[in-house]
């Protein structure tokens, strides 16, 4: 019987889905942050990464599909770090994004009110904007407040970005050629490695700050929330994390991990280094 189509031939080390559109890179980070692959056992583990080891050396034993070795795989580079080849502890990994960042979110973001609700109104910035428009009814208004959180969550990403990584600017980042050889270092793909991140960040809080706020201001006029205010807070936390879970897969799918570029926008002793017309670099996360 043949496979699903989703489950295309295995190839070792790559990636699923293809890369080379958004979807794909979006299907291939929602594995990637699978909670799933937190629960899985050591015996199930060692069976993941046998059977890996079998396809390597050409001694598969008969029957094996695609579908559970691009499962084995999947369980591997959730657990077992690259370089290292050792296990990643529990929270660290990429797959425990959802379930051990959520406390964390929620514990900034109950900082966060506590220090709003504490604060001096009278002179708030874009609140302060808001207020002032008459042309906005109060409905409006009180919308438009709820996504004020959001411009200044995106700076300081962009500022994160800049101060963590400036030293990349400076030295730059290694390009490689279509035979993943390295061809130098450079600035310039450095440049756009660190724009390409912060546009990320720009979008990650997207989802758990504008969201939720659209989403809540529909609920909240329905005869169900209206006729059960208590619920309005559990709906609110289940919306919030569900935009939460959206969040990291869906900012970080916006630009292939690994981008292309032509090597003539390059420094002249990069082009001048390789025959490629396009070299790779990592953007990093």
């Amino acid at each position: 019987m043949a496979e699903p189509a989703e489950y295309p031939p295995f190839q070792l080390g790559k990636p699923r889905f293809q890369q080379t559109s958004f979807y794909g890179r979006f299907r291939h980070f929602l594995d990637i942050v699978d909670p799933r692959t937190l629960f899985v056992t050591e015996s199930r583990l060692k069976e993941a990464v046998q059977l890996l080891e079998d396809y390597k050396h050409g001694t598969l034993p008969p029957g094996v599909t695609n579908k559970e070795l691009w499962g084995a795989q999947k369980i591997k580079q959730a657990i077992i770090h690259p370089d290292t080849n050792e296990k990643i502890f529990m929270p660290f990994r990429m797959s425990g994004y959802i379930p051990f960042g959520t406390p964390i979110w929620l514990n900034q973001s109950h900082n966060a009110c506590v220090n709003y609700a504490n604060r001096n109104a009278t002179k708030v910035g874009l609140n302060v904007l808001v207020q002032r428009a008459n042309k906005f009814t109060p409905a409006t208004r009180l919308l438009i407040q709820r996504f004020v959180p959001f411009p200044a969550v995106a700076s300081a990403n962009i500022c994160n970005v800049v101060l963590m990584r400036h030293t990349e600017l400076e030295e730059g980042i290694d390009v490689l050629d279509s035979n993943g050889n390295i061809v130098g270092s450079s600035r310039i793909a450095a440049k756009h490695a660190l724009i390409e991140t912060a546009l990320t960040r720009v979008v990650l809080p997207m989802p758990i700050l504008v969201l939720p706020p659209i989403i809540m201001s529909i609920l909240e006029k329905t005869s169900l929330l209206r006729a059960r205010p208590r619920m309005v807070l559990p709906v609110q936390g289940f919306v919030c994390l569900a935009a939460f879970g959206l969040a990291l897969p869906l900012a970080i799918s916006l630009f292939p991990q690994m981008s292309e570029i032509e090597t003539s926008r390059l420094e002249p002793e990069i082009a001048m280094a390789t025959t490629n017309k396009t070299v790779v670099y990592n953007k990093g996360l």
